[in-house]
């Protein structure tokens, strides 16, 4: 099975207003695909709403690690993804900003051999194809889809303290199409339209009157593609904490066929403030002046149009957090996922599993209310989705946001990886752990500890 990713999707007949659903999914990325399939593979009728028109490009650093695999494969998409060129991960090359501190870490055997590992592919295909079955199965159980979609109000009914999100009006074609409003309802909103999603405004702000967005948890991202000669269609992806201008940032440099590779910058944003800096400007810097990569990018040529920006929110904890962590995220008649929800790991950057996860841990908790089988997501339910999320990927957040601490302090991330890059039993004892954290939550819990570093360093 393979996608044409260039081609529209038919997304079927436009609802009327007034409509009434039991899901209403407001973004159809990865992560509104998977709510919506899964809400759909539960016998739900969904609505699907889309601001862009497919096949669209997405900012991200195109990784789809083997986790996030495992639930595509339940979804039905992974025949389609490898029916489309992409580049198959086998391993990811680490460095520091100082000398000799490269390493090579290899994901697991077994898992690059039954291509479990992950690829690295463009956002344009992969979202493509979560999308296009995201349709299937929506129209299949009598849903509905509408791309070019843009949401206008989140309409909220009650008064403070017992409030609920029931619908969600919008304009097909944008504000300025001249076409009326459309009105949709639903016992069931979900969140789905990234850093910037009107549900999750309307869920943290309007209603509960909480900090949406908090700048030392928030990550600017910069991406271009680059034509760049690889060996062949499996390898490694390769980030780099490299030091100088990007002191507090990072640098990747992730393949996505054999000839283009997708090249980017990420910092936190309080950082790049303070530094009074611009991603494109720091980009420059990586790829035209610094030591590490100036020569290696000689003979490479940018894509023109590909250079663009985006926000990531991450889901490290809050000090001090008014209600839930990372922040609030649901209500009565309404949740979010993915990105909308604050769930991008802080060290990699790296948000498809978790929003992909959060999509299907979503839907079991609208359920039947016992009262003539109709079908509810209460405060309750929101109350028991948010501590869930929160207890299956808060611990190994919260790690990561450690090792994003510790990864600023150059002298003891070159000192590891100068012992780590060593071909003798201590480098390769601590290659192991690098490879454990990369690929299980125990692993990435003990390289969480500073004292678990000084162990495998030093004894």
């Amino acid at each position: 099975m393979s996608a044409d990713w260039s081609q529209p999707i038919d997304s079927g007949d436009i609802p009327n207003t007034d409509s009434n659903f039991d899901v209403i999914v407001v973004g159809g990325g990865p992560s509104g695909s998977s709510a919506a399939s899964f809400a759909a593979m539960a016998g739900h009728k969904v609505l699907l709403l889309e601001k862009a028109t497919y096949p669209r490009d997405k900012t991200c650093g195109d990784a789809v690690g083997g986790s996030a695999m495992r639930i595509v494969t339940e979804l039905g998409v992974r025949p389609m993804i490898e029916g489309t060129p992409l580049f198959r991960v086998d391993s990811i090359i680490f460095s520091g900003p100082g000398k000799n501190t490269t390493v090579k870490i290899d994901l697991p055997a077994d898992q690059v051999k039954d291509r479990t590992a992950g690829y690295s592919l463009p956002r344009l295909q992969f979202d493509y194809m979560m999308f296009k079955r995201a349709t299937e199965l929506i129209l299949e159980n009598g849903g509905s889809i509408i791309q070019n979609f843009t949401v206008r109000d989140i309409h909220v009914d009650g008064v403070k303290n017992e409030q609920r999100i029931t619908g969600i009006s919008g304009i097909i074609g944008g504000n300025r199409s001249g076409n009326e409003p459309l009105t949709f309802h639903a016992p069931l909103t979900v969140g789905a339209g990234g850093f910037n999603c009107p549900v999750a405004k309307t869920i943290t702000e309007t209603c509960h009157n909480e900090p949406m967005r908090d700048n030392d948890h928030y990550i600017a991202a910069y991406r271009e593609y680059w034509e760049m000669e690889h060996d062949g269609d499996i390898g490694a992806i390769e980030i780099h904490f490299i030091g100088g201008k990007l002191a507090n940032g990072y640098f990747w440099i992730f393949p996505v066929s054999d000839k283009i590779a997708n090249v980017g910058c990420g910092m936190v944003i309080n950082d790049m403030n303070k530094m009074n800096t611009k991603l494109r400007e720091l980009q420059a810097w990586c790829i035209n002046e610094s030591e590490q990569f100036s020569e290696r990018f000689t003979n490479c040529k940018m894509i023109e149009g590909t250079d663009k920006g985006h926000l990531i929110p991450c889901g490290s904890p809050r000090k001090n957090a008014p209600s839930y962590q990372p922040r609030r995220f649901a209500m009565a008649g309404a949740a979010c996922v993915g990105d909308a929800s604050s769930w991008v790991d802080p060290l990699s950057g790296e948000g498809l599993h978790q929003g992909l996860l959060s999509g299907k841990m979503l839907i079991p908790h609208f359920r039947e209310t016992g009262r003539g089988g109709s079908l509810e997501f209460s405060s309750e339910s929101a109350h028991e989705y948010q501590v869930e999320m929160w207890g299956k990927l808060g611990p190994v957040l919260s790690n990561s946001f450690k090792l994003q601490k510790l990864v600023r302090k150059k002298w003891l991330l070159n000192w590891l990886l100068r012992k780590a890059a060593k071909d003798n039993k201590r480098g390769k004892a601590i290659r192991n752990q690098l490879e454990l954290a990369v690929s299980t939550k125990s692993g990435q819990a003990d390289m969480a500890s500073t004292w678990q570093l000084l162990k495998m360093v030093l004894f």
